[in-house]
Order: structure tokens, then C-alpha cells, then sequence
């Protein structure tokens, strides 16, 4: 079996130093062979600097994904043509800095295929369609492995659960990100994809989905522009773990939510 891994998008530094305390523990209890997290709101909650991606590859995550929200510091541009390990979302348009998907080596010798993709329904960019672009992308992964895990990364829960549907006995597992909210809807499909609608966050529970709450409750009340900073307080980390048989179907999935 191979053992994954995925931690919810990390927020911040609050979300940075939980994930330090808590990813040992982690990766001994689940025996993980591949830590794959999202990472697009790790450097102030908006975006990813190369110094943070440098520290979450210290503490232990092997491949981080990401979302709309990776092109917000402008200095992990040229990171992202070098270090293959970090992943921008497959269906921005050609002539994008970095690539959407990759293989990576298990800590067990096994090879992963792993794809960040985007969803499109609310989503503020003119994104290629994310159905399609998995096709490509995962027929161009299956050339080297079976397994392959997939971070859509999209707002409406309809459009997550359709991609599970579509993508269920095709690819190993598909894990939502981007609403910041855990669900309860982890399963094993029909065809063998492990699936769940959004993994969480891994930040300041204390705030509106990572942002101090006194700043999203001034933006509803007043409809004006507000500028966003990461909440302080107590700290969760959410993530899945998932076993895979070597063939690329799914035999487990278990959601957790780590509380301070």
C-alpha cells in the first residue's frame, strides 16, 4: 500500500508552525509515504514566497499544490520553472510559469503522479476547462504510474463532486480545497477514487475561513473594499490520509481535524 498524506490549504504562519508541531506525529501514526499539501496561502495568507516554500519542505511536505491564489508574490515566478516539486493549477493558459502536474517518489520507492487543477464555476480567471485539462494530464501521468492524486481546487461544492464522478476509477483520489471548511463527505466511489467535496484548513480557527473576523464582518456589513489579515488565536490543521494499492485504487480514506 502507499500512504498519502494531503494537509488542507496552509494559512499563514499560524497555519506554518501547527503544521511543524503536528506533521512528525502525523507522518509516523499514518506510516506516510507522500506529504502533499496546499500551499497557495502559506506566505500571509495570500500566496507563496520561495523562503516559505523552502521551510514547509523542511518540516517534511514533499509536493505542494496550490490554487488561484499562487500568482499573489510575484517572487515564486521563477521558482516555479525551477523547483518541480511545487505545483501551479494545470488549466491557467500555456506560457505560465511552472507546470500543473508531476511523478514523485514515495519515501517507499513507489511513484506518484500528482495534478493541481482548478475549478471554474465563481472562479474570478478565464480558466481552460478542468474536465478536459485532467484528460490530458492524466493520460500523460498514466505513461509512468497508476496512482495518481488529484487537488481540485474550486469553489462550488456541485462542480467538486461532478469532477469525483468523472474522474472516479481514472485517478487514485480526488481531494477539494479552496472553501477553507472540512467536510464529512469522504468515500471511496464506485470505481475505486478515494474522494472528499473540501480537506480544510490548516490555520487560525478564531477567524472567517483564515482572515480576522472583524475584517470580513466590516466587508459584509459595508460592502467596501477591505484588505485581508490572517486571524490570530487557536490553531486546527485539517488533512486526509489515503491508502492506495499499487494498481491506483483506493482502499481507505480518513479525514482529521487537529485542534489546538
Amino acid at each position: 500500500m502507499i500512504n498519502i498524506l494531503f494537509i488542507g490549504d496552509i494559512f499563514g504562519s499560524l497555519g506554518r508552525s501547527f503544521l511543524k508541531e503536528q506533521l512528525p506525529g502525523l507522518v509516523e501514526r499514518y506510516d506516510a509515504h507522500l506529504v502533499i499539501a496546499n500551499c497557495e496561502n502559506a506566505a500571509g495568507g495570500a500566496g507563496l514566497t520561495p523562503e516559505v516554500a523552502d521551510e514547509l519542505f523542511a518540516m517534511g511536505v514533499d509536493v505542494m499544490t496550490s490554487g488561484n491564489h499562487i500568482w499573489d508574490k510575484k517572487e515564486i515566478y521563477p521558482v516555479l520553472d525551477s523547483e518541480k516539486r511545487i505545483l501551479r493549477p494545470a488549466n491557467f493558459p500555456p506560457g505560465v510559469p511552472g507546470k500543473g502536474s508531476g511523478v514523485f517518489q514515495t519515501r517507499s520507492g513507489q511513484q506518484v503522479g500528482v495534478v493541481s487543477v482548478c475549478g471554474r464555476v465563481y472562479s474570478p480567471q478565464d480558466l481552460d476547462c478542468p474536465f478536459r485539462t485532467l484528460d490530458v494530464e492524466i493520460g500523460k501521468l498514466k505513461v509512468t504510474t497508476p496512482v495518481i492524486v488529484v487537488d481540485f481546487h474550486a469553489e462550488a461544492t456541485s462542480e467538486k463532486i461532478s469532477m469525483g464522478y468523472y474522474l472516479d476509477g481514472r485517478v487514485s483520489a480526488v481531494f477539494g480545497t479552496h472553501t477553507h471548511v472540512q467536510t464529512a463527505d469522504e468515500t471511496i466511489l464506485p470505481g475505486g477514487t478515494a474522494y472528499i467535496t473540501d480537506v480544510g484548513m490548516t490555520g487560525s480557527y478564531e477567524g472567517v475561513i483564515g482572515v480576522k473576523k472583524e475584517i470580513i464582518l466590516k466587508r459584509f456589513l459595508t460592502q467596501m473594499p477591505v484588505r485581508h489579515e490572517p486571524a490570530k488565536g487557536k490553531r486546527q490543521l485539517c488533512g486526509v490520509f489515503c491508502s492506495i494499492d499499487t494498481k491506483g485504487k483506493a482502499h481507505s480514506i480518513e479525514r482529521f481535524r487537529i485542534l489546538e
